[in-house]
C-alpha cells in the first residue's frame, strides 16, 4: 500500500513505517511506543556485566546515531546478527525517558552484505538517501 506524501516527500503520517528505515535524525517524530525500523553501521556493542544479559548497540546512519537495547531473549534469537553484523537493520519500539531515546529491538537483521556492493566495479550509489524513503 502506498502512503500519501506531503510537499517535502515525507509520509503524511510523520515517519517511514517498517520495513522502511527511519533516519536517526527523524527519531523525534514517532511517539513513544511506536514500531519503527532503523538501520546503520555498528559503532559500539556493549554487554555490561551488571546489565543481566542486555546488549546495547549504537548504530550510525548518514543523519546521526541511534541507541538500540537488545534484551536477552531477543539476543538469543538473533545472536549471529548481533555479534557479527557490521550493518544492521533493527525493528522495534521507541522508548523515551526524559531526553534519552532508545529502540527496544524486536527483530535484528544483518545486512552487512550490502556493504560489499561498494567494492563492485562500476558501483554507483543510489541517489535516494535514508530520509528520502517512503
Amino acid at each position: 500500500m502506498q502512503t500519501a506524501h506531503g510537499p517535502d516527500n515525507m509520509p503524511q503520517r510523520g515517519w517511514p513505517r517498517p520495513p522502511a528505515a527511519t533516519p536517526a535524525a527523524w527519531l523525534d517524530r514517532p511517539p513513544a511506543g511506536a514500531r519503527i525500523t532503523v538501520a546503520g553501521l555498528v559503532l559500539v556493542r556493549q554487554r555490561p556485566g551488571t546489565a543481566k544479559g542486555v546488549i546495547f548497540v549504537t548504530l550510525e546512519d548518514e543523519t546521526g546515531t541511534v541507541n538500540v537495547v537488545i534484551w536477552a531473549k531477543t539476543y538469543e534469537k538473533y545472536r549471529r546478527a548481533v555479534i557479527a553484523g557490521r550493518l544492521l537493520r533493527v525493528t522495534g519500539r521507541i522508548q523515551r525517558e526524559h531526553s534519552v531515546l532508545h529502540v527496544i529491538a524486536e527483530h535484528v537483521e544483518d545486512i552487512s552484505p550490502l556493504l560489499d556492493r561498494l567494492l563492485e566495479p562500476g558501483f554507483t550509489p543510489d541517489i535516494a538517501r535514508a530520509g528520502d524513503q517512503p
